[in-house]
């Protein structure tokens, strides 16, 4: 018998398990036993972020159509394809899926069985999808494949190279020929540069949020009316404001010209928003495609990214990669542009794409071919523009109200009318990038400086900006939450200082010179960042503290091979019986669900994972507990 423990039981451990399942004939022995252990103190399948047990509010940023756990058609994999449905097949059928189960909760059921293609789901009818997509694997591994579930958390994982892993749990160690760490989403203690505002809020008695995942945060201390400042304008934002809002009993009604209006419980407090760029992420959009889909990628291919590894030197992504991504985004907006809108342009597809082929994205020429071929200036493609919208613009506090208000609400309407359905063409063609973006990054070919402020800083940042936004009905509960007063904006470039004088934090941004709102508690409200040295996982501390492991030093990630993700120790040597999968990771652009039809990079990755495993686990004679 072989042992294989999977540190972590969410999605990424799920879709895992599913290729185990698919490869196993083949490459698992019939008289091979292979014993499983999935360990996590959160449910299996769903996780800690996908988990039942949260707020009923909290919405997932995808369409239900665009969520799928499983391979299919367009998926290059060595393995065998297991298609599957998506979310919103799945939902209204379930009887048709195979291990049926009924969904516990009525309220998910009900919505489960009405959900549209392109609803927005809840999180909690995710987390009913992935608890059957976790079943449904399970009962697909072979008769000699065993499995256990433990509610627990792993505290180590010790052992040599050579040996047998010994993985402690509260109660017990488990000894594993094979460990494979699928730990998801990671909680992390304050980064240093919060700790004088965490100071200063216990020396005024404030309330100080440091950043963290906002459903798990207690924000039981904000009380009704008080000035709350918040720092971060993205999808962690969107879950605060639903949790102060009608989380705490305040209401929507839709007025006769379809606007909105937010009538107050009033227990909310007053949210004050800002943030670098200063305006919220764009919203999803809710429309398909009108024309026929890009033939993605073109620019930023296999063979563009083999070439940038062939050069000799240390690559720079703004320099080197940067104008191959954008010109692969641009193409995917003029190609629907082209082929669903023609009566916006002025020359002919052919003509276009010819001159778009030979040109690069900073070349003059191609500025004057765009502006040539697209009359509408609405049309055409300015990154510098949809990055800093608000760069070199200054306003009185009431002017910015007005001016966001405008914003959000052209956005919304953009984002839901197919007149701009070059916008979707925009977003496919940036996730085509991480098909290869993520062999970039793990190639250690980036600069230091390149890695951290580029790739991390801005790559990331941009991209959620412009593609992982919120659905396009909560920019609307936004602009009603803003003319009832619940929230205000900021502006952009926002700096965060503290008054002692006054007791209280400060927010003052260049967008609303010389204005300075004081407020009596400070959220930081993103994600924490996945570096090892401030982790909070036990495993991952204790691998890092006992050199067994070792941090990528431009952004703390936990080093993994690039070719099959197992864990480097800090001279670069893959350890044999340990493998890491996950955000925390240098590989950490794999998703653990896609698109459908989108040869996702995290199915290929788990597909080749399982692989490797199964047959190492069926060489290797089992180790034996020491």
């Amino acid at each position: 018998m072989s042992t294989l423990v999977i540190v972590g039981a969410g999605p990424r451990a799920t879709g895992l398990l599913e290729r185990i399942a698919a490869n196993a004939d083949g490459l698992l022995p019939p008289d091979h036993p292979l014993d499983i252990h999935l360990v996590d103190p959160h449910p299996a399948g769903p996780g800690r972020i996908w988990r039942h047990e949260q707020s009923a509010l909290l919405r997932m940023n995808s369409m239900a159509e665009d969520v799928t756990m499983f391979t299919d058609e367009r998926s290059v994999v060595d393995g065998p394809v297991r298609p599957g449905p998506s979310l919103a097949e799945w939902a209204p059928h379930q009887e048709e899926f195979a291990p049926y189960q009924p969904v516990a909760s009525a309220a998910v059921e009900a919505e489960l069985r009405a959900l549209a293609p392109t609803d927005f789901p809840t999180r909690r009818a995710q987390s009913a999808y992935l608890d059957w997509v976790f079943r449904r694997a399970v009962a697909e591994l072979p008769p000699q494949a065993t499995l256990t579930v433990h509610r627990d958390t792993v505290l180590s994982v010790t052992g040599p190279a050579d040996g047998p892993q010994l993985v402690e749990l509260s109660d017990r160690v488990l000894t594993a020929d094979q460990v494979v760490l699928t730990l998801g989403h990671l909680a992390a203690e304050p980064d240093p540069r919060h700790a004088r505002f965490a100071a200063f809020a216990d020396r005024h008695g404030l309330a100080h949020l440091p950043p963290a995942f906002t459903a798990d945060a207690d924000l039981s201390g904000l009380a009704p009316g008080e000035q709350v400042l918040v720092r971060g304008f993205g999808l962690a934002f969107v879950d605060l404001l639903v949790l102060l809002t009608e989380g705490r009993g305040g209401r929507y009604e839709e007025g006769p010209d379809g606007r909105l209006r937010y009538l107050p419980s009033g227990a909310e407090p007053v949210l004050h928003v800002g943030s670098r760029r200063g305006v919220p992420y764009h919203s999803k959009t809710g429309y398909r495609l009108q024309g026929p889909p890009a033939p993605l990628p073109r620019y930023f291919d296999r063979a563009a990214v083999d070439g940038l590894l062939d050069r000799e030197g240390a690559l720079e992504l703004r320099r080197d990669a940067w104008p191959l991504m954008a010109k692969e985004i641009g193409f995917g907006h003029y190609h629907e542009l082209f082929h669903a809108h023609p009566s916006r342009v002025t020359l002919d597809w052919p003509e276009f794409l010819a001159e778009y082929d030979r040109l690069g994205w900073y070349d003059a020429e191609l500025a004057e071919l765009v502006a040539k071929a697209l009359p509408d200036p609405a049309d055409r493609l300015d990154f510098e523009r949809l990055d800093r919208p608000l760069a070199g613009r200054e306003f009185t506090p009431e002017e910015f109200q007005a001016h966001l208000l405008a914003h959000v609400e052209a956005d919304a309407d953009r984002r839901a009318d197919p007149a701009h359905s070059a916008d979707l063409g925009a977003f496919l063609a940036l996730l085509s990038l991480f098909g290869q973006l993520p062999r970039l990054a793990a190639s250690g070919r980036l600069t230091d400086r390149s890695t951290a402020e580029e790739l991390e800083g801005w790559w990331f940042g941009f991209f959620s900006f412009l593609a992982s936004g919120p659905p396009g009905f909560r920019l609307r509960e936004l602009v009603a939450l803003a003319e009832a007063g619940v929230v205000r904006f900021l502006g952009g470039d926002l700096s965060v200082g503290t008054d002692e004088r006054s007791g209280t934090f400060t927010a003052t941004s260049p967008t609303v010179p010389g204005h300075v709102v004081h407020g009596t508690a400070l959220i930081e409200c993103y994600l924490p960042e996945h570096t090892l040295d401030r982790s909070t996982d036990p495993v991952l501390r204790g691998l890092l503290s006992t050199g067994a492991a070792a941090a990528q030093p431009a952004t703390g990630l936990l080093l993994v091979d690039p070719a099959d993700a197992r864990v480097l120790s800090p001279d670069g040597t893959p350890h044999p019986r340990r493998t890491a999968l996950g955000p925390y990771t240098t590989s950490r652009a794999h998703t653990a669900f896609a698109r459908p039809r989108t040869n996702a990079p995290g199915f290929r990755q788990n597909d080749a994972v399982a692989r490797r495993l199964l047959t190492e686990l069926s060489a290797r004679r089992p180790v034996a507990a020491p």
